[in-house]
């Protein structure tokens, strides 16, 4: 059995505040040395971290280990802010990568939901390998998350809307992913490997979204009486998008954005993400 984060036990993902500190730099990985390795797209990747600290975007078991104890490439010297990122959270990494997301319509990213090979070679008992994602450069209120249960059934999906600077973690492996991003520029995120064990827990605890004030913040409120039946947009508000929620599906609300929005079937409330 492994240890897994009991904040993921409910969505499979959890939603962070927005990383603090100094902007980095966009030379920071627009000058990385990429490779052609497709996953979720027209994408190309730039190791930070590797098995064996080569340019290599395959997993670790090729290597005979599990997704963790990554060795830094020649791209950390080009990067130094966002190795510095992933050093301070001070967890056992495994794969750090830079993608580059070409553009793409909804349909064709739809064909590219997947799950993630995570824990392959993990011994038992030691931790769940999750992903960070630390995004660098999207089109805000318009790049999405698409997450799923189920891949064939769009009743369990869930869409977080992205903006540059946003956290999140995800359980790849249990959940079907892809992000759309429909340009014009290509889109960049940090993407790091992590064993869920205390550290990983304490960090998430830190960063999350309810345990800070921000701009903006608001619940979805009542219209006619039924739950999640209006949204209210507001600059700065921090929005998830839900189709499914108690395992069940919801009745989804058009927004001003035309996102669809839910409240949280009378537990807590849901929030969007958004970057007006």
């Amino acid at each position: 059995m492994y240890h897994k984060l009991g904040i993921m036990e409910d969505k499979g993902y959890v939603v962070l505040r927005d990383r603090q500190g100094p902007a980095i730099e966009p030379a920071e990985w627009e000058s990385l040395e990429y490779m052609d390795w497709k996953s979720g797209g027209d994408t190309n990747f730039a190791p930070l971290a590797s098995a064996t600290g080569e340019m290599d975007c395959r997993g670790f078991w090729d290597h005979g280990k599990a997704d963790k104890d990554g060795v830094w490439t020649d791209n950390r010297k080009l990067a130094p802010s966002l190795a510095r990122y992933v050093e301070e959270i001070g967890g056992n990494y495994g794969r750090v990568r830079v993608i580059k997301l070409n553009p793409s319509d909804e349909p064709t990213a739809l064909r590219q939901l997947h799950l993630d090979d995570n824990n392959r070679l993990n011994p038992d008992g030691t931790g769940w390998v999750v992903r960070s994602w630390l995004e660098l450069d999207d089109t805000p209120g318009e790049t999405m998350f698409i997450l799923r249960e189920d891949k064939n059934d769009p009743s369990t999906e869930a869409r977080v809307r992205l903006h540059p600077g946003m956290q999140l973690v995800i359980d790849t492996e249990r959940l079907w992913h892809v992000v759309w991003h429909p340009g014009p520029r290509p889109r960049y995120a940090l993407i790091t490997s992590w064993e869920s064990d205390q550290v990983i827990d304490s960090w998430i605890e830190r960063e999350q979204l309810g345990r800070h004030e921000f701009a903006g913040a608001r619940r979805l409120t009542r219209q006619d009486g039924l739950p999640g039946a209006g949204c209210q947009h507001m600059p700065g508000a921090v929005t998830v998008h839900v189709r499914q929620l108690a395992g069940r599906p919801v009745r989804p609300a058009i927004c001003g954005r035309r996102a669809m929005c839910a409240r949280r079937a009378g537990v807590r409330q849901s929030f969007a993400q958004e970057n007006e």
